[in-house]
């Protein structure tokens, strides 16, 4: 009976080790020194929140190009079978209030840099902004007078109005070029090589509504689009293809900075759609069909307008907006996208080559070109999808390819943004 419980109590007391050795190993950052292998973790928690105002789209497969015919006949989108990873999408179009969001950071910074950094101006810049003392700042005639590096030239102010320049409202773009990295002939070169920086203008391009309409008059919108708080909640137009791209990366530095301070690991960047994730999207799980809800007509059996766009020939209020329309108007798709199909035509991030069906992968496919302010105007060429409140039915279809220059900006061109993040661990 005694060895017995001799036994017993030697069992229980292993047992106590082992889960002490064990508990001990979990709250230790260490690792158990048993000559095992354990792997290590990141330090970082694992996963962040779903991103607001977004959706998911679950990967699949489809068939990119016409779902009808080809009434130009020039051949520019051959139908294919493509494959489309998971990934998430801005349910709208970015807003004006989502883009203000993005100037007034820049206007802060920079203030915040005249008025506690020595200036704007010094070179290789790398100060932190304290937004402490951001939040503090409050734009009335006495702080505007000492943003002097930001401030409208004496000549250029009306009524002698001191107020800020939106031309010097700029965001310094710092990101590493991956796919030139990624290069086999680029293999020994080293990191720096890679890394691009340039400073872009962010306030979109107002003058916008009266440049693109000869005769016309669009004064109003120019006015107001921007700056009245009643179009909000509309979609941002005026801004180019590389102001949209600035917004991208500023998201991305915005939300990575919330995240290392968390302790989160750093996740997916934001960027623009490539054009077959754009049309996947679009089609909201509808392979053969025309327009995001469907085939072949553009009312619904009450005979409502499915989009804003270019009724008829020309009868543009019958769908409900003169211009542009809030960016949740009408009914999402079945991906719960809005407005996929007109409102405005959106920015990808593909190169428009008009052979690119012919030789793209059938895997996750894009086309990219990192072009320069010194190349060739051909070069600049950049997707756009979707058609807009301006546009006949024919560019609302989900398959209509058009394009414009990465440094151009329109009345009728807004984007959104997507994002690539890993799934979420299961404890």
């Amino acid at each position: 009976m005694k060895g017995y419980l001799t036994t017993i109590t030697l069992a229980v007391f292993t047992l106590s080790l082992s889960s002490c050795f064990l508990n001990k190993g979990k709250k230790s950052k260490g690792l158990p020194d048993d000559g095992q292998l354990h792997g290590v973790a990141p330090t970082a928690r694992p996963s962040m929140t779903t991103p607001r105002n977004m959706v998911y789209i679950p990967p699949g497969t489809f068939h990119m190009g016409p779902s009808d015919e080809d009434i130009s006949f020039n051949y520019t989108n051959r139908n294919r079978s493509m494959s489309i990873p998971g990934f998430w999408m801005d349910a709208t179009e970015i807003t004006n209030n989502q883009y203000r969001q993005f100037v007034n950071w820049v206007r802060d910074s920079l203030s915040f840099k005249i008025l506690y950094g020595g200036g704007i101006n010094k070179e290789d810049d790398t100060s932190a902004v304290d937004w402490r003392k951001v939040a503090q700042i409050k734009y009335d005639k006495a702080t505007i007078e000492k943003l002097n590096e930001l401030n409208l030239a004496p000549d250029n102010r009306l009524f002698g109005r001191n107020e800020i320049d939106p031309g010097k409202l700029k965001y310094k773009v710092e990101y590493f070029n991956l796919p030139e990295a990624a290069k086999r002939e680029n293999a020994d070169r080293p990191r720096k090589d890679f890394i691009v920086k340039y400073d872009e203008k962010v306030y979109p391009d107002t003058l916008v509504w009266i440049r693109d309409f000869s005769y016309s008059y669009n004064e109003p919108m120019t006015k107001r689009y921007f700056a009245h708080p009643s179009y909000g909640n509309y979609p941002v137009v005026g801004v180019t293809w590389k102001q949209a791209v600035a917004f991208c990366h500023w998201r991305t530095h915005y939300q990575n900075s919330f995240l290392e301070k968390k302790k989160f690991a750093v996740d997916g960047d934001y960027r623009l759609p490539s054009e077959a994730e754009w049309e996947y999207a679009a089609r909201g799980g509808r392979t053969n069909s025309m327009f995001p809800w469907g085939n072949y007509y553009l009312r619904n059996k009450k005979g409502c307008l499915l989009a804003n766009f270019k009724p008829g020939r020309g009868n543009y209020p019958e769908d409900g907006g003169f211009y542009t329309v809030k960016a949740d108007a009408y009914w999402a798709n079945d991906y719960g996208l809005y407005n996929m199909s007109g409102n405005v035509a959106e920015w990808t991030g593909s190169y428009f080559y008009e052979g690119s069906y012919n030789f793209m992968s059938d895997l996750s496919p894009d086309v990219r070109i990192e072009a320069t302010d010194s190349d060739l105007p051909r070069m600049k060429r950049k997707v756009v999808r979707g058609g807009s409140w301006k546009d006949i039915a024919y560019y609302l279809q989900v398959s209509t390819r058009n394009y414009e220059y990465q440094d151009t900006a329109k009345s009728y061109i807004g984007f959104r943004c997507v994002i690539d993040l890993a799934p979420k661990s299961k404890k």
